[in-house]
């Protein structure tokens, strides 16, 4: 089996015996230090983690999300700043609980033109959010920040830019038909990873970011640290 990683988009090509890469991946990265938790409920976020032969524990920060990022757009908070504070709150709360452990806090902000959108409640806004996205650039901010012992050790905010093609409202009504319980959890209306990607003419930055976890970046962290050896 023969495994490489594009560091641009983050794709994991084989070849060979496939399903055996992410053992053979797992043998050249040590056990942390410390133990980890994830502080979210992503799955994507944790395949993410589990792809990279980390061992870690679940457990979600139960936050008012809404609530906090309408705060802080009330005080003019930044798109970068809101998805900073909220993963910082999801890392510092269950830290608190949990100091011993390495904990990550995460979040992710689509913003388009300073304006922050939230996730569609119905198809009928996942189609209003598109129609605005349609022919335009907007923003991707991921952001990751990590606790120990109730106070934050890292942070970092990946950023995005992802350019969509001008899309008529028929594809529009017809990609949300098809696709609303995959997408109904995905600010924006779609999933680049799914037929999402056929909604965009480029895209700016990291993939791992797009997916909501700047990784490369977190890992390069621990490994500066002495926490993961490769």
């Amino acid at each position: 089996c023969l495994c490489f990683l594009d560091m641009e988009w983050g794709y994991r090509r084989t070849l060979g015996f496939g399903r055996s890469c992410p053992r053979i991946l797992a043998r050249f990265i040590h056990t942390l230090m410390h133990s980890l938790i994830l502080a979210s409920t992503s799955e994507i976020r944790a395949q993410l983690l589990r792809n990279a032969g980390l061992s870690f524990e679940i457990r979600p920060a139960r936050i008012d999300e809404e609530m906090i990022r309408q705060s802080l757009q009330s005080e003019a908070a930044s798109p970068r700043d809101v998805a900073d504070a909220l993963a910082e709150m999801k890392a510092q709360k269950v830290s608190l609980k949990a100091p011993e452990a390495m904990v990550l806090g995460a979040d992710q902000v689509l913003a388009l033109k300073g304006e922050i959108f939230s996730k569609p409640e119905s198809p009928e806004e996942a189609e209003d959010q598109l129609k605005r996205l349609s022919g335009q650039i907007h923003r991707l901010l991921s952001a990751l920040v990590v606790y120990q012992d109730g106070k934050p050790l890292w942070r970092h905010i990946g950023e995005v830019r992802l350019h969509m093609h001008s899309l008529s409202d028929a594809f529009i009504a017809e990609y949300v038909a098809r696709n609303w319980e995959s997408i109904r959890w995905s600010v924006g209306g779609y999933k680049l990873e799914e037929e999402g990607v056929r909604l965009f003419s480029k895209v700016e930055g990291d993939y791992f970011s797009v997916l909501g976890l700047p990784l490369i970046e977190f890992l390069s962290w621990l490994r500066a640290r002495g926490d993961l050896t490769t």
